[in-house]
Formats: structure tokens, C-alpha cells, sequence
């Protein structure tokens, strides 16, 4: 692989010390092997030299909680609280989807992701069709945290949905030995129950088991919603963190989507246990679910990161919109300094990387890290002016995904100037497009048939 030289960015490395240098960065194969000052001479010959031109140069952006398989369904499930928009749009578009729509949705929400500088995800895909997902994300090059959706609770499930808990273990451990590893460590998967509601108790405690033995993260949602905190406590006599933990599942393997409607003891079992949280804002708003206490997490040490969730329930797949709206939404409540730019921007690098369970490979720039990255033109109106203004400020408040130049996991670039270089962008919107049509005309079909 070719070693690549940025050239003249500033650099804003995320190290333990937030320095942010103008000079240069170089990328040998997969991994950041220099950083330098401006005046600091380097040796160009046979690397490919980028001028950044005073760009400014950031890790790759990590979305913790996304659905890829529901890109394809943007737009399509409006106005609506979280179970009613599952029961009567969500679940019947998944329900209808095929190998080849799968496989398009994905395609669709990664290469938006790739043009606004996102380089990294944890995904919770589908009940079926799973493999077909796993290869829309390897043959894109980002790099993913992902597994197959089980649900098999009885009375919780839409039937075409509902699954056997011996398949369902059984398909994702299948899903686990084959791709687990895969596109040079890109990929690796999680088990991935959607949440207690639609998941019996023992598919919960297989998955507990399975993931200890395969040293694998558990990725599910949690605390969403008034109503499903509510039906956990019927159902299960106890609040959704504390039946997780009845379970011996809360520990530092454990992602856990949106936790908004939690009680104090819920909040010192995520403290005491070192929990990944990830907050949603944006999808939290349109689903009218709440508002999440980061303040508090964050000062209770709780390790939190950062998702757009999925395209229907928010419409963009922006990690800058996502930041911007994390940094906003907590000032109304807690004052003006509540959740400052620059904590709004680890959320969105380090958080995500340790959510991961990737902390010592990406979320920063340093020597000897993976080389995820992004390279972003603030030297636009709406960024104006540039001289004097506090580069976290400008990051989170003033940014657009469209100021994204380039994008590059482990080390290649997989947009650059407008184009996508590991993805037809324009046979994969006409193929999703086409797509969308059939999957839309399957669901109402399901959806009328209860």
C-alpha cells in the first residue's frame, strides 16, 4: 500500500494532551507513522504527497449505534413514538427485505457516511439476510462492529420477525466464525439482541455466555422509551438496567443504545460496571423519547460515545449534525457549559473507539495508530471567519459533512473530492431506489396480514 503525506494540515490529534499542530502527517500501509511540524523537512520521494493547504485533519468520526439495513426506509415511518413506528412501519419494511435490498441500503448509508468523514461504525442489522450485510462492509472498506438482530419473544415479535432461539444463536454464531476478523481486522461482530422486550430470557443468557467465549462485544438498546421501560417492568418484574444486570450482563462489553429514562441505582450500576453508552440525540428528538443526562454520565465517568441510530428515525446519517445537536440540547437544561465542543467531539472519536473496544487503534491521530481519518475545508462562508476562532468550535458548531474532502480507513482513501472510491454511488442509488419499491409494496402486504 502506498505511503501518503498530508501535507501542511493542522492536525487536530485527540492525544492525551488535545494538541492540535500545524505541520504533517504520514501514512505508511495501514498505520500513522510520523507527525511533524510545517518546518520539519521529510522525504518525498515515492509517497503521494496531499496538500492539505491548512485543512484541518481529524480521526475518522465513529457513529456507535447505526442500522444500516434501515437506510433504504428514510422518510418512511414520520411522526410517530418508537413502538408505534417499530410495529407499524419498521418491523414490516425489515420484514420485506431481500438479499439485494439489504445489500443496496447498506451501500447507501455507508457511502454518506464516507462523504461526511465517518469511518468506523457499530451496527445492528436485520433478522435475516445478515451475510448479505457483512458484505456490502467488507467490500466498502469501512470499518464495522456489527451482527445480526435476534428476536425470538412470543407475544413481543411481529411473526415475520419472530425467530427460534436455537437458530437464531446458531446463524449468529455461524455469522460470527466467518466474518469475525475479516478485511484485515475491519470487521468484527457483536451478538446482537434488539432489546429485552423482543428477546426471551434465555436467547439473553446464551448471548451473555457466547460473548464471554468468544471475547465479543453485546450490542442492544436500552431505555429508550417511557412506554418500553414500562412493559420491561411488567414483563419482567424489574427496570431494563437491572434485569441486564439479574442477568450478569452489564459489564464493559456491553453497548447500550440510547439509556435516556434511567434511575439513580440504574445510573450507579453503568458507573460501577464501566458500561458503553450511546447517545442518539437527534433520533431521540424525532422519536419525542427524551433527552438523555450526559452531564451526568460524563461526570460520573460513565464512558459514553455517539449515533445518528437509524435513517427513518432521523433522516441523516451527519455525525456533524449529531454534534452539534449533542452539544445543544443539554444547554437549555443544565446551563450554557454544560456539554462544551470540544467534550462534544470525543463523544464522537474516542467514545466511539472505546465503544468499539478500539481505543488503543483509532479515535486519535497518533504514531503508530491505524490510519482513520478525515480531512475537512473550513475555509468556507459559513466558517469565516477562520483566523482567532477555537478549532472545537468551529468543528461541532460551524462544520458541515459536506466540508469533508477526503476520508480514509485503514490507510485508503475511500472518498476524495466528491467521489467515492470503493463504491458506484450513482449504480447504488438507482439499484436502491429500484429496491425500495419492491420491499415497500412487500411490507403492506405483511403489515395487512398482521
Amino acid at each position: 500500500m502506498q505511503s501518503i503525506l498530508f501535507k501542511d494540515a493542522v492536525i487536530v490529534t485527540m492525544n492525551p494532551n488535545r494538541e492540535i499542530i500545524r505541520g504533517n502527517l504520514l501514512v505508511a500501509g495501514d498505520r500513522i507513522k510520523s507527525i511533524s511540524k510545517t518546518n520539519e523537512e521529510i522525504n518525498c520521494s515515492q509517497i503521494k504527497v496531499i496538500n492539505a493547504n491548512g485543512r484541518v485533519l481529524i480521526p475518522g468520526l465513529v457513529q456507535a449505534h447505526i442500522h444500516l439495513c434501515q437506510t433504504l426506509f428514510r422518510g418512511l415511518a414520520e411522526d410517530l413514538a418508537l413502538l408505534d413506528w417499530l410495529k407499524l412501519y419498521i418491523w414490516p419494511l425489515e420484514g420485506a427485505h431481500d438479499p439485494d435490498s439489504l445489500y443496496y441500503s447498506a451501500l447507501v448509508g455507508i457511502g454518506e457516511l464516507f462523504r461526511g468523514g465517518t469511518t468506523a461504525v457499530i451496527d445492528m442489522g436485520t433478522v435475516r439476510h445478515t451475510d448479505t450485510l457483512f458484505a456490502a462492509i467488507h467490500e466498502s472498506g469501512i470499518r464495522a462492529v456489527c451482527g445480526k438482530c435476534m428476536m425470538d419473544q412470543i407475544g413481543n415479535c411481529p411473526k415475520y420477525l419472530l425467530e427460534n432461539t436455537v437458530d437464531s444463536i446458531q446463524e449468529s454464531v455461524d455469522l460470527l466464525e466467518k466474518w469475525h476478523g475479516r478485511s484485515n481486522g475491519l470487521l468484527h461482530y457483536a451478538f446482537t439482541p434488539r432489546f429485552a422486550i423482543s428477546c426471551s430470557e434465555e436467547m439473553l443468557l446464551q448471548v451473555k455466555d457466547l460473548a464471554g467465549k468468544y471475547k465479543v462485544r453485546i450490542h442492544t438498546h436500552a431505555s429508550e422509551n417511557k412506554m418500553e421501560v414500562a412493559l420491561i417492568q411488567q414483563q419482567r418484574k424489574m427496570r431494563n438496567i437491572m434485569y441486564f444486570k439479574h442477568l450478569d450482563m452489564i459489564n464493559s462489553n456491553l453497548i447500550l443504545a440510547h439509556c435516556i429514562w434511567l434511575d439513580s441505582k440504574e445510573m450507579e450500576i453503568l458507573q460501577e460496571n464501566r458500561v458503553n453508552i450511546v447517545h442518539c440525540p437527534s433520533s431521540n428528538l424525532k422519536l419525542g423519547s427524551g433527552i438523555a443526562s450526559i452531564p451526568e454520565m460524563l461526570a460520573r465517568k460513565i464512558y459514553v460515545s455517539l449515533g445518528s441510530d437509524g435513517a427513518p428515525c432521523n433522516n441523516t446519517l451527519d455525525m456533524f449534525t449529531e454534534m452539534r445537536t449533542a452539544a445543544l440540547i443539554q444547554k437549555p437544561l443544565h446551563g450554557p457549559a454544560a456539554m462544551p465542543a470540544l467534550t462534544a467531539f470525543e463523544l464522537a472519536t474516542l467514545g466511539g473507539a472505546k465503544a468499539m473496544g478500539l481505543e488503543k487503534e483509532i479515535g486519535s491521530l497518533e504514531v503508530g495508530k491505524k490510519a482513520d481519518l478525515a480531512l475537512i475545508d473550513l475555509k468556507n462562508l459559513h466558517c469565516t471567519p477562520n483566523e482567532g476562532t477555537e478549532i472545537y468550535s468551529q468543528l461541532i458548531y460551524q462544520a458541515k459533512s459536506s466540508d469533508v474532502t477526503l476520508t480514509m480507513v485503514d490507510g485508503k482513501i475511500v472518498y476524495e473530492n466528491g467521489l467515492l472510491t470503493t463504491i458506484d454511488e450513482e449504480d447504488v442509488i438507482r439499484k436502491a431506489n429500484t429496491a425500495i419499491k419492491r420491499v415497500y409494496r412487500k411490507a403492506e402486504i405483511i403489515k395487512n396480514q398482521g
